[in-house]
């Protein structure tokens, strides 16, 4: 019975008036403070300065390639922020090269921010932003000629197709003739600038280029000479025409 009587809820009516009050004025002043707070919208970030690269070293303890790679993944996702999703047009370009730098200077041997450089941040619709990329290539591809080869093809490919600028993509083709001489350089890179050249309608300039490299006997692979032989041989059959 006892046990009873002190489980029994009181009714409403035996709360004290005062009491009352004070609970519905704080329900109102609570109400108001949350109508008085701004809705948070979250915004996207810009793309910082990298640090140097002596400071990503000591903060990787000396493990520069393991911070390349964690730089990379990191720069990729970076259009994907908190509450926010941004396009790869909204980022700042010249930023990105600054990034890409320094991510090549922690792994040397590396070229995967090239890889990104054509194929990521190089195939938007933006044409400015896409030449950043392609003369960013370019300038990599001429500190190591040999080895970057690769990326001014692609780059080249995309001067042509993409931004619709045949002199620039030339350009890149004729650098690739002139300094990409190393043997596991493939010949389609090297002959880029004769197809380039008839697609420009520069036959004779490129038949006159094709007959020196065949009668200069600098060349030695039997699949460059049947490539050349034969397109001496259209290039002759268009300037008759």
């Amino acid at each position: 019975m006892l046990a009873g009587l002190l489980n029994k809820d009181r009714p409403l009516r035996d709360v004290p008036v005062s009491i009352s009050l004070l609970v519905i004025i704080a329900l109102v002043l609570q109400l108001l403070w949350h109508s008085q707070q701004k809705v948070e919208v979250a915004q996207a970030e810009d793309l910082p300065i990298p640090m140097s690269v002596d400071a990503y070293k000591m903060v990787s303890l000396n493990e520069p390639i393991t911070m390349s790679k964690l730089l990379n993944l990191w720069l990729q996702a970076f259009d994907n922020q908190p509450g926010v999703s941004l396009s790869f047009h909204q980022l700042d370009y010249v930023r990105i090269t600054q990034w890409l730098d320094t991510i090549m200077e922690l792994d040397p041997r590396g070229s995967y921010p090239l890889l990104v450089a054509a194929r990521v941040y190089g195939r938007i619709s933006d044409k400015h932003k896409q030449r950043l990329m392609m003369d960013y290539i370019y300038k990599k591809f001429n500190e190591e000629p040999n080895r970057h080869w690769r990326w001014l093809a692609h780059a080249a490919t995309i001067a042509k197709h993409s931004l619709k600028d045949m002199p620039l993509a030339l350009e890149y083709a004729r650098a690739l003739n002139e300094k990409a001489t190393a043997k596991n350089v493939p010949y389609w890179a090297r002959d880029m600038h004769f197809i380039l050249l008839e697609d420009m309608g520069e036959i004779e300039t490129a038949k006159v280029l094709v007959g020196a490299l065949l009668e200069g006997g600098e060349i030695s692979d039997p699949y460059e000479l049947r490539f050349l032989a034969e397109k001496i041989r259209e290039l002759e059959e268009k300037s008759t025409k």
